[in-house]
Parts: structure tokens; C-alpha cells; sequence
């Protein structure tokens, strides 16, 4: 599928270069994503003003939008390439806090959940160019995925936020998926 060159304002999303289908992939599941939660669980903005409900969507859509992303070979290779960015890129990412905050939702459980995968990530990052790196991120990823539904009275709409957050930074973004992390380093 044809290449497409992406603005340098977008690199941090889509990395250098992106095809058609997988842009619209990365879309396509931010945009279900939140829709179906939403449709599922409408309750989950009850009484909150319109400016907290619309942040929070565009930061479930974020995490949606990123679990695809971080898959693909441009995205995983732009942040491969540039170790600065993925270790800023894993320290600014709270969006599960932020969603739990705008919500009102399991607030103490989302700070839980980030600062394991916060930890987790940075982890699996000072793992790249070793062999044990997919191993550790995946033992890692199933210790988280198997602990979140365990929380007691977790509403169902943080849960599925937080292991699809879980998912995107720990084992979508720390990981090297395609070598070319140890590619740079030789």
C-alpha cells in the first residue's frame, strides 16, 4: 500500500511516513472506540458539563487511536530512532488519570494503573536491543491485563480505558517491534 509523507506536526502520531489503510485504522478504532463506550455506558457523563465529557472522549479517543498507531512499523520506528522522545513520550502520558478525573471514575485505581504501566514501560524501554525485551513487555502487559478487572466495584468503562492505556504505552509504544532500535544501535 502506497506511502504517504506525513507533516513533521504529525510524526508523533503516524511517525515519518503512513499508509491510507492504516491511518484510517488508527481512526476508524479511536472513533468506534468511543462511540461504543459511550453507547454502552452514557451514564459515564451524567451531570458532568459538556467540556469535561468532549476532553474526555478525545483522550479515550487518544488511547484508542494509539494502541493501533504504536503497532505500525512508521510509528514504532519514528520513536526507535529518537530515544528522547519515547522516554518523554512515556513520562507525559497520564491520559488514564486525566479521563479518570474528567469522569469522576476510579481515580485512585487509574493512578494505580498508570504509575504501573509508567513503570513498567520505562522498564521495557531500557530493554531495547535485547532479546528479552518482547518477553519482559509481555509478561509485564499480562500481570497488568490479568490485575485491572480484579479491582473491586471497577466500572467497566475504566477498565477497558485502562487496559487499552495499558496496552498502548507498555506494550504498543515501549516495545521496538520491528528492530530498528537495535539497527541504530550497531
Amino acid at each position: 500500500m502506497k506511502q504517504l509523507r506525513m507533516p513533521s506536526f504529525l510524526h508523533d502520531v503516524f511517525g515519518e511516513k503512513q499508509s491510507m489503510g492504516a491511518i484510517a485504522a488508527i481512526l476508524l478504532f479511536g472513533g468506534m472506540l468511543t462511540a461504543a463506550l459511550y453507547g454502552a455506558f452514557p451514564e459515564m457523563t451524567n451531570d458532568l458539563p459538556v467540556w469535561r465529557s468532549a476532553l474526555a472522549f478525545v483522550l479515550i479517543f487518544d488511547i484508542g487511536s494509539g494502541c493501533i498507531a504504536n503497532f505500525t512499523a512508521s510509528t514504532s520506528n519514528f520513536y526507535a530512532a529518537r530515544k528522547t522522545n519515547r522516554l518523554v513520550f512515556i513520562a507525559i502520558h497520564v491520559h488514564v488519570v486525566l479521563v479518570a478525573l474528567l469522569l469522576h471514575a476510579d481515580i485512585w485505581y487509574s493512578l494505580g494503573v498508570w504509575a504501573y504501566t509508567t513503570i513498567a514501560a520505562l522498564t521495557v524501554n531500557a530493554l531495547i536491543g535485547k532479546q528479552s525485551q518482547l518477553v519482559v513487555a509481555g509478561f509485564l502487559l499480562s500481570v497488568g491485563l490479568g490485575g485491572i478487572p480484579m479491582l473491586p466495584g471497577i466500572t467497566p468503562y475504566m477498565l477497558i480505558v485502562c487496559e487499552l492505556f495499558m496496552l498502548k504505552v507498555l506494550f504498543g509504544f515501549a516495545v521496538d517491534h520491528y528492530g530498528r532500535a537495535i539497527r541504530n544501535f550497531r
